[in-house]
């Protein structure tokens, strides 16, 4: 069986892939459309990054597709109708990186209400000068309110890191999470409500239809100037021109941002913005999560070349109709 895989991933799961036919694309950037298209032709399986659209037209360049491991958790770049449609199957990596983008949105919490972008070029200028009452003041943690916009494994993960601060929380989802309640004394909320009593509001949502741009000017407006924004989900939920308006005028402290909308471009008058933390998608940037995520990916291809079910199928549809 031939392995197209469109990035260099971990060891690990390559080992676990060496009888098979393996070919990697070196380059670190995505792999061009049009090559794309000629390394699938005989291909009957595919590790896909979320940058790389995999879609009807590449599905029919790859009459032999069995399967595409998707090498994440959200699966947006992939047409899933498509695939159901032509009897592939469709994976993803769930639970691996949970622990590790759940770490990561505190650490960009922590960095925007505390300032530490901003106080790190400042000292790096050579601008400190010594202690002072009114150096770099942001904003506390402690005791304030937490509202999390999707409560599913990362979101939940998320929210009970804030224990140890004494945090009210609200949650913003389709599904009652009996984690939280229980836990944290959480209360299901709706989205308004929720960006307008949260000090800080951090977004784990998958990205759909209905989720684009749910963070927009509206939304923005409703949140307090001196609350912090997270989002370490998808960029486009997030209508980032208008949160560029928002924090040039005040009408929140700061944000922490591991996605964009037009992933990997990021806005010039983003980047211009000094209490703005920008990270560059690193949220399961773990040596733990990234090889899992791998791992996870050559396992599901070799138990569909072996004709067995695996955990983390996206379209069970297909499955239920090869048996």
């Amino acid at each position: 069986m031939r392995i197209y895989v469109t990035r260099r991933i971990p060891e690990g799961a390559l080992k676990l892939l060496a009888d098979h036919d393996v070919e990697i694309y070196q380059g670190e950037i995505p792999i061009p459309r049009r090559e794309l298209l000629e390394k699938v032709a005989d291909a009957s399986a595919l590790i896909s990054l979320l940058s790389d659209p995999i879609d009807a037209e590449l599905m029919d360049a790859a009459p032999h597709l069995k399967v595409i491991a998707n090498y994440a958790v959200g699966y947006d770049n992939v047409d899933i109708d498509a695939a159901t449609k032509r009897g592939i199957v469709v994976t993803n990596t769930p639970d691996v990186l949970t622990d590790a983008t759940a770490e990561l949105a505190w650490a960009l919490l922590f960095a925007a209400a505390r300032r530490i972008g901003e106080a790190e070029r400042f000292t790096r200028a050579g601008r400190f000068t010594g202690w002072g009452p009114q150096l770099m003041l942001g904003q506390g943690i402690r005791g304030k309110t937490l509202g999390v916009v999707g409560a599913g494994r990362i979101g939940t993960r998320f929210a009970l890191g804030s224990r140890g601060f004494e945090m009210k929380v609200f949650y913003y989802d389709q599904e009652r999470n009996e984690t939280l309640e229980q836990g944290l004394g959480a209360k299901k909320v709706d989205i308004s409500y929720l960006m307008y009593e949260a000090d800080f509001v951090s977004i784990h949502l998958p990205l759909t239809q209905e989720t684009k741009h749910l963070i927009d000017a509206h939304q923005l407006a409703r949140m307090k100037p001196t609350a912090v924004l997270v989002n370490t989900a998808r960029g486009p939920i997030v209508d980032e021109a208008a949160l560029v308006a928002a924090l040039r005028a005040g009408k929140l402290a700061a944000a922490g941002l591991d996605v964009y909308e037009r992933e990997p471009e990021i806005s010039k008058e983003l980047i211009g913005i000094q209490n703005v933390v920008i990270a560059p998608h690193i949220g399961s940037a773990t040596h733990q999560a990234r090889g899992a995520m791998a791992e996870l990916c050559a396992y599901a291809v070799l138990k569909v070349f072996a004709g067995e079910m695996t955990p983390n199928i996206v379209n069970r549809e297909v499955w239920s109709k090869r048996r």
